[in-house]
């Protein structure tokens, strides 16, 4: 195995691994001293790698993968708050607003709600201006699209949203 192949694996690995790699541990994988490993850090992290060096090891720091379900779900302007909150405080972020008009098509807004506070910004930005939200062109039925960085935690805001009675089987 040449470095060049020992680093791209390297980087596998960490990809993979929820914890920590020690030095020493992937000495040994790869029958090199921990000063080769050393080597290969510094060169990796010159090209770029985001490596993080911690007590217990390399961990490579980056943002978990971001996975997305459209929702379609249908509830009162009054329940508008509870929804925002529900999906934000389960780990979500409401990245957008859409609806299917029977005239104009399809209409979508971001929104990038990711906490409460964003919650009552965009919910005071609708109350200060003269404008409704998009739900109130299709009698409340409006789609969003959730983001989080685990499925698990999308099951988790779907099944609370459909406990509210707001999701649209």
């Amino acid at each position: 195995m040449t470095g060049e192949q020992r680093r791209e694996d390297i980087i596998e690995r960490m990809r993979k691994e929820e914890r920590p790699l020690s030095g020493k541990e992937l000495a040994q994988i790869y029958q090199v001293s921990r000063q080769v490993i050393v080597q290969d850090i510094a060169l990796l992290r010159a090209a770029g790698e985001d490596i993080l060096s911690t007590n217990r090891g390399y961990l490579l720091e980056s943002m978990p993968p971001v996975r997305h379900r459209v929702l379609k779900v249908n509830h009162t302007e009054e329940q508008l708050e509870d929804e925002l909150c529900t999906v934000v405080d389960l780990g979500g972020c409401v990245e957008n607003v859409s609806v299917n008009h029977k005239v104009y098509g399809e209409l979508e807004a971001g929104l990038h709600i990711r906490s409460r506070r964003d919650v009552r910004k965009f919910l005071e930005d609708i109350r200060k201006g003269k404008s409704s939200p998009l739900m109130n062109l299709t009698c409340q039925e409006h789609c969003h699209r959730i983001e989080a960085d685990r499925e698990e935690t999308l099951d988790e805001i779907e099944e609370a949203l459909r406990q509210k009675g707001y999701l649209v089987e």
